[in-house]
């Protein structure tokens, strides 16, 4: 579907993570890499940049630089949504309007933390909503401390008060339930619900009528082998696929950016796996458990040949 096209978001949208180079400059060409093998996977859009991303480690020179390169790699051939969330509330309406004007096809916003009621809240949004002009918002509905993991009630309060608001990312638990609780209520600005947290609930937010899944994205291929399974109706398909994840899915939850990394590096996606956040790293029996997970997964994967390679 091409970043234009004004059709709902829905499917397979992971979030990439920033390569580095050994001396911590970002690593475009391995950037540049990794958009081509989400392509090569078939994923129905990008997102970045976004917590996977290291976001937070990311100066604002270097966020709008970096998206022009995603946004120039991926030409149209799927909708990237970008992230705008900064801590600076002047800066995140800067972001959104930057990014609008170079293509994205959404924006991700989370809810600010230090709004603490509905009127913050809506004020903050009706300002990115002018920022953004006709390019929808997304609201990242992330729990404390990163967001404000606004309650189903406050939030829905929040999506009629502003329209310009086309999606949530729900990432509060139990997000299959505060999902249905948006769902039911049957707004008609809210074009759909993704999910997050790694996909690691995914067939819960399936159920639960999700427009979506936002994963980190390491196991690409097999999040678009699952969502491809539920749109054929395979209920039993999507719970094989899941349960064959899972193994890594529970490591990518305490190592995060460590684990994204290492396996990229591994199969030739990425030069290096540093990384600016902090965070445990793997040793080598983490790495070694890692490669068992993946070998059990391998038929899943794009094979060696079909993979993007650098240089």
């Amino acid at each position: 579907m091409p970043a234009s096209s004004s059709a709902p978001l829905t499917g397979v949208f992971p979030v990439l993570p920033t390569p580095f180079k050994p001396d911590g400059s970002p690593d475009v060409a391995s950037l540049r890499n990794l958009a081509r093998y989400l392509l090569a996977a078939g994923v129905d859009g990008i997102t970045y940049p976004g917590v996977a991303s290291e976001v937070g480690q990311l100066t604002r020179e270097e966020r709008q630089a970096l998206l022009g390169v995603v946004l120039e790699e991926v030409a149209g051939r799927c909708p990237v949504i970008a992230g705008v969330s900064h801590p600076d509330l002047v800066v995140s309406a800067e972001l959104a309007a930057d990014a609008a004007r170079a293509g994205a096809s959404a924006l991700m916003v989370a809810a600010p933390v230090d709004r603490k009621d509905v009127e913050g809240q809506v004020a903050y949004f009706r300002g990115m909503a002018e920022a953004a002009g006709s390019t929808p918002i997304m609201l990242q509905n992330v729990p404390p401390p990163a967001g404000a993991g606004l309650d189903p009630a406050v939030l829905l309060q929040v999506l009629r008060a502003v329209p310009a608001i086309r999606y949530v990312k729900e990432e509060a638990l139990p997000s299959g339930q505060r999902l249905t609780a948006l769902r039911e209520a049957r707004l008609p600005s809210l074009q759909g619900v993704f999910g997050g947290a790694g996909g690691r609930y995914i067939t819960d937010e399936i159920r639960r009528g999700a427009a979506g899944t936002m994963p980190a994205i390491e196991l690409a291929e097999v999040h678009v082998a699952l969502w491809s399974a539920h749109r054929h109706g395979d209920a039993d398909a999507v719970r094989r696929i899941f349960t064959r994840m899972l193994p890594i899915l529970n490591v990518q939850a305490v190592f995060r950016w460590a684990l994204t990394k290492y396996v990229l590096q591994s199969r030739g996606l990425i030069a290096h796996n540093g990384q600016r956040a902090a965070g445990p790293s793997l040793d080598g029996f983490d790495r070694a458990e890692v490669d068992s997970f993946l070998a059990d997964v391998a038929d899943l994967l794009l094979p060696a040949s079909r993979l993007p390679r650098l240089g």
